[in-house]
């Protein structure tokens, strides 16, 4: 009996990893799952700039975060919004007018695309117009709070991004399609749209 309830657990133990590596490992890569997910610990990086882990409560901040010398706020930690800003600043020296407001706050609806948007200093493109994304975009996602998340690579047909504050993952993919040179990234959970500095636009 006992050696029965052994081999039951072994073959669960073998279907549980074959799930993993098959289905999960692309969207949960293993250095992920076996970190130690204390909260504050760093769980990726894009140039220089560390990814933090924020929990399972996507809601929940830290405490405030302020650049090194202390001029410019970063935001809470670790939101999604803290980790834009600081990319922005730290690793593309771009101060925000106006870094305040959630992650929903920093795409502005009413504007054309392909328009400078004052409060954040950047160039602002629509999801389906006809600029394709580039890396270190600012991509920003809609909802009650929104989220925002930096891109980390672009080909024809997918880009990657980098983000903080999804649990697990900061890493994903969304699907982009060029249709008569109108880009839209996403099937399911579509972006409002994209921000990028003005030089080299």
């Amino acid at each position: 009996m006992i050696k029965k309830i052994g081999i039951g657990f072994l073959l669960l133990f073998i279907i549980v990893l074959l799930s993993y590596f098959l289905l999960f490992q692309k969207k949960y890569p293993l250095s992920i799952v076996t970190h130690s997910f204390t909260i504050g610990d760093s769980l990726d990086s894009f140039n220089d700039i560390t990814v933090y882990n924020n929990g399972g409560i996507y809601s929940k901040s830290y405490g405030k975060h302020y650049a090194k010398d202390s001029s410019y706020y970063y935001g809470k930690k670790w939101q999604c919004v803290e980790f834009i800003k600081r990319y922005y600043y730290d690793y593309l020296h771009h101060k925000m007018p106006n870094g305040f407001g959630n992650a929903n706050d920093f795409f502005n609806k009413k504007l054309e695309d392909n328009t400078f948007n004052k409060e954040r200093g950047l160039i602002q493109f629509k999801n389906g117009g006809n600029h394709k994304p580039k890396i270190n975009d600012l991509i920003v996602f809609d909802g009650k709070y929104g989220h925002v998340a930096i891109v980390s690579n672009v080909n024809d047909t997918e880009i990657e991004v980098i983000q903080q504050n999804i649990y697990m993952t900061p890493r994903q993919t969304f699907k982009l399609i060029n249709s008569n040179g109108k880009y839209t990234i996403g099937e399911n959970k579509k972006p409002l749209g994209w921000l990028r500095l003005k030089l080299g636009y």
